[in-house]
C-alpha cells in the first residue's frame, strides 16, 4: 500500500525535541509492516516563531517534504507540491494536515487530536477556519481519533460521524515492559511525575496533595518557567530537571507511583510508559488515557485536585498485597495489549477497511 502521511505534529531531524515522536512511531511501524509512506510536514510559518518550534526552509529533509506557508492554505497545495500523487490512501493528522488533504482529491483518513476540538469549539476559529474543517471531516473516509475520550467528545458535537470513527492510540515499544511488575510498595513509597511545567500538567496539585504526608516521596523529572514557583512549595521534593528519555524510563522502574493529573492531553505517551515499568500509574479523569486505564482495575483516575489526590495516595497505601498484586497484573496485561506494533495494526486494519 501506498501512503502519504500529512501532518505538522513530526520532527524534520532526529535531533528535534520539542516535537512528539508518537506520529513518527506510526510511520516506521508502517513501513516496517511493509507498506511505502511519504511524509508531507505543512508549516504555518508564524506558528514556528510563535510557539518557538525549529524553523527548517521548504524542501526534502531525507523523507520528509517540509513545505512552509504564510497564509491559512489559501493557495494551489497541488502546485505547491510539484510531484504527482499516487497514493492508495492519505493520512493527515492535526488541523492543518486535515486542511491540507481535503484538498488533494484523494482518500484520506483525518487524524484527531486536542487542536482539532479546539477549532471546532473555540470562537477564535468560528469564522473561518470551523467550517473548513467540517467539510473536510465530512469528506474524510474515516476519522482516527488519538484516543477514546477524544472520540466521545468529537460524537457529542457530530453524532453523525458515529460510523467512520475509531480510536488509533499509539503504543509502547515492546522492549522498554518490565518483567517484574509484582514488587511490593517501598517505605517511603516512591512517587514520580514528569512533565514541562506547563500550568495544565497540574504539578503543584501534585506537589500539595504529597506535602507533610508522611511516608511518601516525591520526584520531579522536568522543566520550565515555573520551577523556581513549584520548588518553593515544597523544599523536600527533588526536582531532576529534564532528563534523557532512558533515565526518565529507568526512575520510572525505580518508583511506586506515577501521576500525571494533567487536563487537555491528546494522548498521553507518558502514562502507557510508566505502566511498562511497573509503575502504578494515575491519569486524569475524562482525559487523555481514561479508558485505557480503568479506575481501580488496572491504575487509578483522578480530578486535578490537591485534597482528592491526597486522599488517593493515602488510600494506595492503605491498600493489601493481593489488592496491590491484582492491580499490577491487570496494568501489566493492559500493557502488553498497547506496543507499538499492536496500535500501528489496528490502525492499517481500520485503513483497509475503508479500502
Amino acid at each position: 500500500m501506498k501512503i502519504l502521511f500529512i501532518t505538522d505534529l513530526y520532527p524534520v531531524t532526529e535531533t528535534e525535541k520539542t516535537t512528539p515522536r508518537t506520529l513518527y512511531d506510526f510511520v516506521e511501524g508502517f513501513r516496517e509492516a511493509g507498506h511505502s509512506v511519504d511524509v508531507i510536514k505543512p508549516n504555518f510559518i508564524l506558528n514556528s516563531f510563535i510557539r518557538k518550534k525549529p524553523f527548517y526552509k521548504t524542501g526534502l529533509y531525507k523523507d520528509i517534504y517540509n513545505i512552509n506557508y504564510w497564509t491559512p492554505f489559501w493557495f494551489n497545495v497541488k502546485r505547491k507540491l510539484n510531484r504527482k500523487l499516487d497514493y492508495d490512501i492519505v493520512i493527515a493528522h492535526m488541523p492543518s494536515g486535515i486542511l491540507f488533504a481535503n484538498r488533494l482529491n484523494l482518500p484520506f483518513v483525518a487524524g484527531i487530536h486536542n487542536s482539532d476540538l479546539t477549532v471546532l469549539t473555540s470562537p477564535l476559529y468560528r469564522l473561518h477556519f470551523k467550517k473548513r474543517l467540517e467539510d473536510a471531516l465530512q469528506n474524510a473516509k474515516a476519522i482516527a481519533c488519538r484516543s477514546e475520550i477524544l472520540r466521545k467528545k468529537l460524537l457529542a458535537l457530530y453524532p453523525e460521524f458515529e460510523g467512520k470513527t475509531f480510536t488509533a492510540p499509539s503504543g509502547v515499544d515492546e522492549n522498554i515492559i518490565t518483567t517484574s511488575p509484582f514488587t511490593p510498595l517501598r517505605s517511603p513509597v516512591k512517587v514520580l511525575t514528569c512533565a514541562n511545567f506547563k500550568k495544565r500538567k497540574n504539578i503543584d496539585k501534585v506537589i500539595l496533595a504529597l506535602k507533610n504526608l508522611e511516608g511518601f516521596e516525591l520526584t520531579v523529572i522536568g522543566d520550565g518557567s515555573g520551577r523556581k514557583y513549584l520548588e518553593k512549595l515544597d523544599r523536600n521534593v527533588k526536582f531532576t530537571g529534564a532528563l534523557p528519555h532512558d533515565e526518565v524510563l529507568e526512575r520510572m522502574r525505580g518508583s511506586d507511583i506515577f501521576i500525571l493529573p494533567s487536563i487537555n492531553e491528546t494522548f498521553g505517551m507518558v502514562y502507557l510508559e510508566a505502566m511498562a515499568s511497573g509503575c502504578i500509574t494515575i491519569a486524569t479523569k475524562d482525559d487523555g488515557v481514561d479508558g485505557i486505564i480503568k479506575n481501580q482495575v488496572n491504575g487509578f483516575l483522578t480530578v486535578p485536585d490537591a485534597e482528592e489526590i491526597r486522599k488517593l495516595f493515602q488510600f494506595i497505601k492503605s491498600m493489601d498485597s493481593d489488592s496491590l498484586k491484582a492491580l499490577r497484573c491487570n496494568s501489566f496485561s493492559t500493557i502488553k495489549q498497547y506496543t507499538k506494533t499492536a496500535c500501528c495494526n489496528h490502525y492499517l486494519q481500520q485503513i483497509f477497511k475503508i479500502l
